[in-house]
């Protein structure tokens, strides 16, 4: 499975793919500390970054992203011999399967936390600001929890009808993410793939309307709500993922490609 794993991750050298994954988030991050460096960063004014940086990454950059992402990784196999060359491998199909899913995670991955962590120490260096990182952190794995499902759809999506049809439900999934952070997700969220990755952080953020001079936490804190959300949103996402990715694999088993005039 190792050398599977650096194989997948050669081919991505010399490709949009590393630059998409690493260098994006950088000026995504600077973009969010650009704005906000304009007015102090008080625990008042932390939400209103959190929202914007959360609902942006997750709105916008993560249904595309991974549209993206998926969409080339498989479509390099279907140039190197419509597949041929992959599905011409020794290895079991598990983990061959398994072993491009686990790079286009790990890109998805570090793009997230690149981000985050860059909006984090941008705002120590620059503004000597310390925001609340444990919760932004928090909200960056959650995200990352959320994320997965799509990312297995997306890649399933890929290698059934290709690259375009992958970005399209991309795009189609950042109109469904959008409508999933108003009030019409409010109770269908936890049912709705695309909405995990938004609601999730948003989850996470509720924390910071607990400001210091607070007797006690506001009521959808205290109450447990948050947790009972969390869970619930979390477990979603969890078993989904496990569904897609056994039935990917079980598809993938006898998947033989698809016609060049498909």
């Amino acid at each position: 499975m190792a050398t599977i794993l650096r194989l997948e991750w050669l081919k991505t050298k010399r490709t949009p793919l590393r630059p998409l994954a690493f260098a994006f988030p950088l000026l995504y991050a600077a973009l969010i500390l650009w704005y906000y460096s304009r007015w102090e960063i008080t625990p008042e004014k932390q939400l209103s970054l959190f929202l914007t940086f959360f609902e942006g990454w997750t709105i916008l950059v993560i249904p595309v992203g991974i549209g993206i992402l998926s969409g080339f990784m498989v479509h390099q196999e279907e140039l190197a011999g419509n597949f041929q060359g992959f599905l011409g491998s020794r290895r079991p199909r598990s983990q061959l399967f398994f072993g491009k899913l686990a790079i286009l995670l790990f890109l998805i991955t570090a793009s997230t936390l690149t981000a985050t962590s860059a909006l984090i120490l941008g705002f120590k260096l620059i503004q000597d600001v310390l925001i609340a990182w444990p919760i932004f952190l928090t909200a960056t794995l959650m995200a990352l929890v959320g994320s997965l499902p799509l990312s297995a759809i997306h890649y399933w999506i890929s290698f059934s009808w290709g690259f375009g049809p992958s970005i399209g439900v991309g795009g189609v999934g950042l109109l469904i993410a959008a409508l999933m952070a108003t009030s019409i997700g409010d109770t269908i969220w936890p049912y709705v793939p695309w909405a995990w990755p938004v609601r999730l952080p948003l989850l996470a953020g509720a924390y910071l309307t607990y400001l210091p001079g607070m007797d006690s936490p506001p009521d959808v804190i205290a109450s447990g709500k948050i947790i009972r959300l969390s869970l619930q949103g979390l477990i979603s996402s969890t078993i989904t993922s496990l569904v897609m990715l056994g039935g990917g694999m079980i598809w993938f088993a006898r998947w033989e490609g698809r016609k060049k005039t498909e």
